[in-house]
């Protein structure tokens, strides 16, 4: 049977069933989950005897869990289009869909989250559901879609945004994200380290540059080069791919994407001053894996796989990984520890392990006026384990031996009153989901001190000297600030468990290296480009690239053969790269500044520009550059092909000028028209004989459509319609903006050129807009 007739066979077995057996789409927007019931009597009575709900409010709290998660988003901070998507959102779509009724419920206003900065998150009461399936917010689905894909809006549960936060990040902070998968918290941690861009902090630079975004004036100028960069892990190889759509909508050279167990993420080594250096992160994230139990609002099946059994048997991993983070962790470095779960075996017997084990090292601090307005519950001091066939542990020695594998001592509360109240558990904060209409969550932060105790004696590297001595029984004086520590607490090497040390001894230092196993797919290798490279000389030619442009910092990703793409890192992923290629599993990093245009040769450069990294590469490009005023835009962003006698004067001029190839469309928003977008916007084009074509990905032309007054829109039907907004209606007719660059997540083999010189896509490339 050929696949149209399984199709019509398949709707009309459907057509056929029973009323009530119908799909859910037929359902109604609650369909789907109507079989799972919102009741566990085990979770009940495991909360009501913690007591960590206030007395009183444990109705109201059950309440709330039942209740579906209100619908968030977050504008992306550091991006110089931010002031312009939040002034969008309220004066068009809030404005839209306040005081809609939707299946007898009303829609509320969104209202900004009043813990986030600068008005930059924003939640409603409209479910996902409801979001996605209502004619009446069919528009501001779409917004958010596209805007989400061009990466200028994050749709983010609330409680996720605060970890982040909380690390309190700046731009020299070298990061690193144990846990990533999916990659919400990664993208604020992007956001965070490119925040330095408002026009606050260049004070001092010339007004023409307030408009720049940083990632522009991180290489325009070497006092703003940001020295920072986030590695974010997971130990899912297919997660981490996920975790790569979501980092590269930012456009960032400064993250990075490896695959590890978090549990014993290796160390990595740095090279400066020709010496090599461990890494200690300035900041670490620890969003540990977890049961669960606080998304309940969004993640139904919760209901009816919670048991107490799925915290007693995750708390050993999030003690490992949370032991692992704060290794890595630098002196006076900060980590923050979360999970979305309300269970105190997940979370303060997590933190009060960690902070027994450090013997001083950690402190607990407080985190309350970071984020005022946040409505939270402290840490508690005293809690209770229960087993899933309700058997109640109050302490250690309760514990029948035959269930000393799945309980371990470190689950429950410290017995030493004068321990625990050093801890001041207090400091951590757990956040139930009635008090602000959120998921529930828990959050720690930790600032490391001193030194790890089994830290102390590792010199940073060893020299192949000292290893060499090692092996042959001689042990090598110690070195660096691990002199007169006195004592190892314990030693760490297998067979010598319990034995301690009060001289040096090959038992202080790390165990030998071993081989590093990889698993899942074979990356391609990242190969950096040297300065005597032949691919550089046209390329620098063809767009007089200034002096100091960083080629070191450019990559690819073939030893062999023509290079298709080529990359750019931040010079200190580019020395975690080259100094770490053994030790770690690489799974994407960098960001695309130029691909291979097969015809290009004839036209003087065998490499055209790329929409994703023009931020990062334009401060030092000084050739090929055409100014573009307001309605050019429009005309380049709704026009497949237009020719140069369609643009403004000054730009046909300018056109004229130049050869045919890659160039770069720069607009300059004029202060004294208020109504026009009040930022900057480069995209990449090509200069074709007699027309011009814009090379951006479908849903930035959308943005940037909406940013100048125009709207596009999808109808029911999947046909795009376009249409000019209030402001523009009676003016110029504007047709489909539908150009793409890349088709879903795939690159474009090529781009070649037809016979007039313009460019025509090859493969998954460019699809020009509809004609005006």
């Amino acid at each position: 049977m050929g696949k149209r007739n399984r199709n019509r066979q398949n709707q009309q077995n459907r057509d056929q069933r029973p009323e009530g057996s119908r799909s859910r789409d037929n359902a109604g927007w609650g369909a789907g989950y109507s079989e799972i019931i919102k009741e566990n009597k085990l979770f009940e009575q495991y909360y009501r005897e913690l007591n960590i709900v206030p007395e009183g409010e444990f109705e109201e709290f059950m309440e709330a869990m039942r209740e579906p998660l209100p619908a968030t988003i977050r504008i992306t901070g550091y991006k110089s289009h931010a002031k312009e998507i939040l002034h969008t959102l309220k004066e068009k779509y809030f404005k839209e869909i306040q005081d809609l009724e939707i299946d007898g419920q009303k829609i509320e206003a969104p209202q900004a989250l009043r813990w986030y900065p600068d008005d930059l998150a924003w939640h409603t009461n409209m479910s996902r559901k409801i979001l996605r399936k209502s004619p009446l917010l069919e528009k501001f689905h779409q917004f958010l879609v596209s805007e989400t894909e061009s990466g200028n809006i994050s749709r983010q549960e609330a409680v996720s945004m605060i970890p982040p936060l909380l690390l309190k990040i700046e731009p020299h902070h070298k990061i690193l994200d144990m846990c990533a998968a999916p990659g919400s918290k990664t993208a604020q941690l992007i956001e965070m380290l490119h925040a330095d861009m408002d026009s606050r902090k260049t004070k001092s630079l010339s007004p023409s540059l307030h408009f720049i975004p940083f990632l522009l004036l991180s290489h325009m100028h070497s006092f703003l080069l940001s020295h920072g960069f986030v590695i974010a892990n997971d130990v899912d190889n297919k997660r981490c791919y996920l975790l790569v759509h979501q980092a590269k909508r930012l456009n960032s050279p400064c993250i990075m994407v490896v695959n590890h167990d978090a549990s014993c993420i290796p160390r990595l080594q740095l090279e400066h001053d020709g010496k090599k250096e461990v890494l200690f992160y300035d900041r670490v994230l620890c969003d540990v894996p977890c049961s669960g139990d606080g998304t309940m609002r969004k993640n139904i099946d919760v209901w009816k796989k919670w048991t107490t059994s799925n915290g007693l048997q995750l708390h050993g991993l999030q003690l490992r990984i949370a032991v692992r983070g704060v290794e890595q962790l630098a002196v006076g470095g900060r980590m923050v520890y979360s999970t979305c779960s309300l269970n105190p075996v997940e979370d303060e017997a997590v933190i009060a392990s960690l902070l027994e084990k450090s013997e001083g090292a950690l402190e607990l601090v407080e985190a309350v006026a970071d984020l005022p307005g946040l409505k939270f519950m402290p840490g508690i001091t005293s809690w209770k384990l229960m087993t899933r066939d309700g058997q109640w542990y109050s302490n250690w020695s309760e514990v029948p031996e035959a269930r000393h594998t799945q309980i371990r001592p470190t689950m429950f509360p410290p017995t030493d009153d004068e321990k625990l109240q050093s801890m001041k558990l207090e400091r951590c904060m757990r956040i139930l989901p009635h008090h602000q209409n959120t998921g529930g969550f828990f959050v720690a932060v930790l600032v490391k001190k001193a030194p790890m105790p089994w830290n102390r004696r590792y010199p940073k590297v060893m020299s192949s000297r000292e290893v060499a001595e090692l092996r042959e029984g001689h042990v090598p004086a110690p070195s660096g600030a691990g002199v007169g520590l006195g004592v190892l607490a314990s030693c760490p090497c297998p067979g010598h468990r319990g034995l301690t040390h009060t001289s040096p001894s090959p038992c202080s230092r790390p165990p030998p290296s071993k081989k590093m196993k990889l698993f899942g797919f074979k990356e391609d290798p990242f190969v950096f480009l040297t300065e005597e490279d032949p691919v550089f000389p046209p390329i620098q030619a063809f767009y007089d690239l200034s002096p100091g442009f960083p080629k070191l910092n450019v990559l690819t990703r073939t030893h062999e053969g023509k290079k298709r793409h080529l990359y750019m890192v931040s010079k200190e992923l580019r020395n975690v790269l080259l100094n770490n290629s053994e030790r770690m599993k690489v799974i994407n990093t960098g960001v695309k500044v130029w691909s291979r245009n097969n015809d290009g040769e004839q036209f003087g450069c065998a490499f055209r520009l790329a929409q994703e990294g023009i931020y990062t590469l334009y401060p030092y490009i000084r050739a090929r550059v055409i100014t573009v005023s307001l309605e050019d835009v429009k005309v380049l962003l709704t026009e497949e092909n237009p020719f140069l006698s369609r643009l403004g004067e000054d730009t046909h001029a300018q056109a004229k000028k130049l050869e045919m190839g890659s160039i770069v469309l720069k607009y300059r928003p004029d202060p004294k028209d208020p109504s026009s977008p009040q930022c900057p916007i480069e995209l990449c084009g090509w200069r074709g004989k007699t027309s011009i074509r814009a090379f951006v990905p479908r849903n930035e032309r959308l943005h940037y459509l909406r940013m100048v007054g125009v709207e596009v829109f999808q109808d029911k039907q999947g046909k795009k319609a376009g249409r000019t907004t209030e402001a523009q209606e009676g003016s110029t007719e504007l047709g489909e903006a539908r150009g793409r660059e890349e088709g879903g997540t795939q690159e474009p083999e090529s781009t070649d050129t037809d016979q007039n010189g313009s460019a025509k896509s090859k493969g998954n490339g460019l699809e020009g807009a509809g004609s005006a």
